[in-house]
């Protein structure tokens, strides 16, 4: 997939993408930093996968740092961003690319925890670095973005419901955002092939990624998604904030 940026139109600029050591929040930071900005790794236990990433960007000549922090411990978010602060002084992008809910071993309303609460956190902790002209970028499914009108997979209702909550507490903040001059934009997307979420839904529900790929005809890859994201960021805020990426007709948008 080539990168939708051109090569320098992101140069000084400090973008930070959640969740980014891997899948589409590594194949952003990739798009960023290839157009000139600097970048901020986020992971919260992948290390090694965010340092590598790092390594890579260094090594084509970008710049770039690694932060680790579990976006669901306020005290953890906000050394995140002391982190970023000492290092780049500001942002000019935020990605909330981090999501999950899905994964084995967590407390009931984990979902709930880190598609909502912990949106609203990292955007409230990062907004001393945001300034006039900024933007946020809040990164969803149309299966959670259309989820209070068009029913999803059993097994991704429960993420489904947490990250249109998050979407909701998030498009609340929008007056306050556009009174400091920082923009605000949704990214929904279908499924994603390649995806942890696709893979663990194809687990739970064997044939439920093909299924829904029958039926809107192709699912974007990891890499096209990402190249949507990242324009999002530059591109004209859309009408009603949101940015759709791939047929919605199954969705009634």
């Amino acid at each position: 997939m080539s990168n939708p940026l051109a090569a320098g139109s992101l140069a000084g600029k400090n973008v930070l993408v959640t969740g980014s050591s891997r899948g589409i929040g590594a194949d952003t930071v990739r798009y960023f930093a290839e157009a000139g900005a600097n970048v901020v790794i986020n992971f919260r236990n992948k290390e090694a996968r965010a340092v590598k990433l790092a390594d890579q960007i260094r090594a084509a000549g970008g710049t770039a740092i690694t932060v680790g922090a579990d976006l669901t411990d306020p005290a953890s978010v906000q050394s995140m961003f002391d982190t970023v602060a000492a290092q780049y002084g500001h942002l000019d992008v935020l990605v909330l690319n981090a999501s999950g809910g899905m994964e084995s071993g967590m407390a009931a309303d984990y979902a709930m925890q880190l598609n909502r609460d912990a949106q609203v956190s990292v955007l409230e902790t990062a907004l001393p670095l945001l300034g006039a002209g900024s933007r946020v970028v809040f990164v969803t499914s149309h299966q959670a973005h259309f989820i209070r009108t068009t029913p999803t997979m059993p097994e991704y209702e429960p993420v489904a419901l947490s990250k249109r909550a998050g979407e909701d507490a998030l498009r609340s903040r929008i007056p306050a955002l556009s009174e400091k001059g920082i923009d605000f934009v949704v990214v929904s997307g279908d499924m994603i092939e390649g995806t942890i979420t696709a893979t663990l839904l194809e687990r739970a529900n064997p044939g439920a990624i093909s299924a829904r790929k029958d039926s809107a005809g192709r699912l974007y890859n990891v890499g096209e998604f990402a190249a949507e994201v990242a324009a999002a960021a530059v591109e004209p805020v859309p009408a009603e904030n949101t940015r759709y990426v791939g047929d919605t007709a199954d969705f009634g948008g």
